[in-house]
């Protein structure tokens, strides 16, 4: 339910990453002592670091650096893969386009989500229809891209089965109906030194304070800049300073409403007040597109009985919070 941490905990998963999609490993004692710190992590912060996931830290970087070197291109090259409606809200922002609570974000992005053909999901996701603008520079752009998001969706697949063993769920319990063929959105987000910026376009964050929308954010970020800030319950911000190699992870809206709020997602901010441009490239494990996400029967049980949160599609909270993000 959250707690006044001065840390974000760091957790070492690679016996769950070895043994979670092996039925005879459920009560494995390394695995369990994994889940036990998500358990925790869920409960008191809302965020943990990740290491042992098996992604390379040679890959990680690469995402970083060819995110930097299109971020670096003439702004009009930039524009040829600009975010419109008509591109299903894919491509390009530039800096202050993306809004939070009705005040510009001090940060330029592409934003990438799981295709969708039109009519898939009918009405509910005609908004969201199109497939990714990749940029032609770097050329290995989105060979890289693809690769990477296929490796993260697995990774989370296997840390959301963690949360569910921590949750007292079956394993399996997020496939399915609430997350067997989960969306997915990636954006890769390029926050420029605040005196790069016009003084009359220029606010005090990067990415103001916010909650995600999904299951389950996983952050890859530079590793020798401090500007993700995480709010404890006493409203203090806490920075999520880089540790090289792990990936910081945090829980969203869908997970507070499945678990009836067991687990919270926790206020979270970017402030670059570095001297240097600074590359976070995030990835968001959401719920199938077309779930209606509740508080399920036993997270009830728990809780006193009653459901806290009111039925959710994914679906339309992602295109409400898009539309409301999004400024020409």
């Amino acid at each position: 339910m959250g707690s006044d941490f001065k840390a974000i905990p760091l957790i070492d998963i690679s016996p769950l990453v070895g043994k979670i999609d092996d039925p005879s490993m459920v009560n494995d004692e390394d695995l369990l002592q994994v889940v036990q710190m998500l358990d925790d992590a869920c409960r008191e912060a809302g965020f943990f670091y990740v290491k042992g996931h098996g992604i390379a830290d040679s890959l990680m970087k690469e995402v970083r650096d060819v995110t930097q070197k299109f971020f670096q291109l003439p702004y009009e090259e930039k524009l040829k893969i600009k975010m419109t409606p008509q591109s299903g809200y894919r491509g390009y922002q530039r800096v202050g386009e993306n809004i939070t609570k009705g005040k510009p974000d001090m940060h330029e992005a592409i934003d990438c989500y799981t295709p969708i053909e039109p009519g898939k999901y009918g009405d509910l996701a005609k908004p969201m229809v199109g497939s990714n603008l990749w940029p032609k520079y770097p050329s290995n752009f989105d060979v890289l891209l693809e690769n990477y998001i296929s490796l993260l969706r697995d990774l989370s697949r296997k840390i959301m089965r963690g949360i569910a063993l921590a949750l007292g769920a079956p394993v399996d319990a997020f496939e399915g109906t609430t997350a067997g063929d989960p969306f997915w959105v990636c954006r890769l987000i390029g926050y420029p030194v605040s005196t790069d910026i016009p003084e009359e376009q220029r606010t005090d964050t990067g990415c103001g304070a916010h909650t995600d929308y999904g299951l389950l954010t996983l952050v890859n970020q530079d590793d020798d800049i401090c500007a993700l800030e995480v709010r404890n319950q006493s409203g203090e911000w806490i920075y999520a300073k880089p540790i090289p190699g792990t990936f910081v992870c945090n829980i969203g809206d869908m997970l507070k409403v499945w678990s009836n709020g067991i687990y919270q997602p926790t206020l979270h901010r970017v402030v670059n007040n570095s001297p240097r441009y600074r590359v976070s490239v995030a990835f968001f494990y959401e719920s199938n597109f077309d779930a209606a996400v509740e508080p399920v029967e036993f997270c009830r049980e728990r809780t006193g009985g009653v459901a806290k949160y009111e039925k959710v599609v994914y679906g339309e909270h992602l295109v409400q919070k898009v539309l409301t993000n999004f400024v020409m």
